[in-house]
């Protein structure tokens, strides 16, 4: 679907337009206009104006010139001590125990609930509500949306290259980061070498009792703090991911993704969205969506009874069911039923490759036949597609050979190159 982003991203200022009697003025004014008039022209010839914002928003936030090196990430990396450990597992996510009944599961909860920081509110949450206000109060073209429930020293190189990309694509868009770990000073100075060109980005610990507030989760988030939910196998952190996506969504409204998307076009054109993960060949049905790029409205209908799904199916026991499924359940139950509008966009738009096929796409061609495959790719990709997920829970521990897909996207589409 095709139409303005004005329709759910803020709206700038209207240009103020004075309006001048027909009689003649007396000379001395003629003068000062004349002056007036020059002086504008020159000001307007030398400014940074840009299509993604007005006048006034691109003078707040006119962009340093390009380096092409990755020198600043390297040094900020350098001086943290290597931050992009992989198997780096933030405290405050505790995993569940394994093998167990239900009833001890509940048990081992009900004991560690203090532990359990995310969903308890803290000083840094509490000014969620105000600090995110006034982030998105200086006006961005759009806004987005990424979530971060791992520690800052599992913050890598990929999730730098997805934050590149969205920049690259969208310099005036602001990106607020919900997490409780990358809202600290170590969090700032990942973030630096991009906030010190003039790029909106901020991390805040979110507070879920604000989002779910006014939503079918907030009963279900009050049993949880009680210790009367069962947080089930998977991480709990992680559904909780599934939900706050959504949630944000609906308090705000704009684009969320995923830190392992790079993002090859600009998403302005875009509304009430969400893509088909896989399709049915004969007939063109999509098959199975996917909750890693959501484009939406604020209070849009649908993120409700996504909300509302959540809280009366939740299941933390099988993965996806809060996640990708949950959004395939729903969407096919509204799908035509008055007051739903929104649009599925084809595995091309956000998942082109499957999960099951991303590791041919880190891999450097190595015959002749290979390279025209690749380029044939990269042709079809840059022609049909917003962004492409990189299955970063397959492909995490894949390197990315020089030549291949990947390191030619993030090559094309990289700022610290």
């Amino acid at each position: 679907m095709l139409v303005s982003s004005r329709h759910f991203f803020p709206s700038l200022n209207p240009t103020v337009r004075r309006q001048f009697h027909h009689r003649t003025p007396p000379l001395p004014t003629i003068v000062s206009l004349a002056a007036l008039l020059l002086l504008l022209t020159i000001l307007l010839a030398s400014a940074n104006f840009s299509i993604h914002g007005s006048p006034a928003h691109a003078q707040h936030r006119r962009l340093k010139p390009f380096q092409r090196t990755h020198q600043s990430f390297l040094q900020v990396e350098q001086e943290l001590g290597g931050w992009q450990s992989k198997h780096a597992i933030d405290p405050h996510c505790l995993l569940p125990p394994l093998n167990v009944s239900a009833d001890e599961r509940m048990s081992w909860f009900r004991r560690n609930l203090p532990t359990f920081k995310i969903i308890h509110p803290g000083r840094s949450s509490r000014r969620f509500a105000k600090a995110a206000s006034e982030f998105f109060s200086i006006g961005c073209e759009i806004r987005f949306f990424m979530t971060w429930i791992s520690s800052t020293e599992s913050f890598g190189q990929r999730e730098l290259f997805s934050l590149e990309s969205l920049f690259k694509q969208h310099p005036f868009a602001c990106l607020l980061i919900l997490s409780r770990s990358m809202d600290s000073g170590r969090g700032r100075r990942i973030l630096k070498p991009l906030s010190a060109r003039g790029y909106r980005v901020m991390a805040l610990a979110p507070d879920l009792q604000f989002l779910f507030n006014g939503t079918p989760a907030e009963l279900w988030f009050k049993e949880l703090r009680k210790g009367n939910v069962d947080p089930g196998e998977i991480p709990l952190a992680q559904n909780l991911s599934n939900l706050l996506r959504i949630a944000v969504l609906y308090k705000f409204g704009g684009v969320y993704v995923d830190t392992d998307v790079i993002i090859l076009r600009s998403f302005s054109s875009l509304r009430n969205s969400i893509g088909a993960q896989s399709m049915i060949a004969e007939t063109g049905e999509w098959r199975r969506l996917n909750n890693a790029v959501l484009v939406f409205d604020k209070n849009h209908p649908l993120l409700f009874k996504f909300i509302q799904e959540f809280s009366l199916t939740f299941d933390g026991t099988k993965w996806g069911h809060n996640g990708p499924y949950l959004v395939s359940r729903v969407a096919s139950r509204v799908a035509g039923r008055p007051g739903f509008n929104f649009t599925i966009l084809p595995p091309m738009a956000f998942y082109p490759v499957d999960w099951s096929r991303i590791g041919g796409y880190f891999r450097q061609p190595a015959t002749p036949a290979a390279s025209r495959w690749v380029e044939a790719k990269l042709v079809h990709l840059h022609q049909e597609t917003y962004a492409i997920h990189l299955w970063n829970r397959q492909s995490n521990r894949i390197a990315i050979e020089n030549g291949s897909i990947i390191h030619r996207l993030i090559s094309d589409h990289c700022i610290f190159c």
